[in-house]
């Protein structure tokens, strides 16, 4: 994917939307990574008929979905997505994303959400988006600290993972709370190659 293709781009890395000629990437990606992410997203379904339903999703309003690339050599280096988004009143979504074993402790995925969530509050015009994570999960629980979200509550039972319904902790950021953090390592839209 050349450098057109990202919708927003940091210091080290940029984010563009998922597709299919990222199946290949993503697939290795998930099996290197596949014991670190079990304990929070369970087995996941692999195969083409899967990576296709996953990315059916993401033709419906109520879903977007990311990939963050380094911006040197365009490597898949985590991903984001932007769930059951609700327009109207609400303007809200549910944000997910993951990290890979190999990409893992650069501040690639924190660098990622930032630009996420520019998108989320710019592009998308989304006023707030939530997080839900097991209450164990420490790095994403610091990591969505960093990023300005604030604990709301916790949800018993709330997601079924690994064999299990598993608690979460949800947390949330808005609009306006995110204006003071957008301005750390300020990311920018891709300049047009016109």
């Amino acid at each position: 994917m050349g450098n057109h293709d990202y919708l927003l781009h940091g210091p080290r890395v940029a984010i563009r939307h998922v597709c299919r000629q990222d199946y290949r990437e993503l697939t290795a990606l998930a099996q290197d990574s596949a014991e670190m992410l079990r304990r929070w997203l369970g087995a996941r379904e692999s195969g083409a008929e899967a990576f296709e339903s996953y990315l059916q999703r993401f033709e419906q309003p109520t879903h977007e979905g990311f990939v963050i690339c380094l911006r040197t050599t365009g490597a898949i280096v985590g991903g984001v997505n932007i769930n059951n988004i609700i327009r109207g009143t609400l303007q809200t979504g549910t944000i997910g994303y993951t990290a890979y074993a190999s990409t893992t402790g650069h501040g690639y995925l924190t660098e990622g959400l930032k630009l996420a969530l520019q998108h989320a509050f710019d592009a998308l015009n989304l006023h707030r988006l939530e997080a839900n994570i097991q209450p164990d999960n420490t790095r994403s629980l610091n990591l969505i600290q960093r990023l300005g979200f604030q604990r709301e509550g916790y949800s018993t039972a709330f997601q079924f993972i690994d064999g299990a319904w598993r608690d979460h902790e949800r947390w949330a950021i808005t609009a306006e709370m995110w204006a003071p953090h957008r301005d750390l390592g300020a990311p920018s839209p891709e300049p047009s190659r016109g």
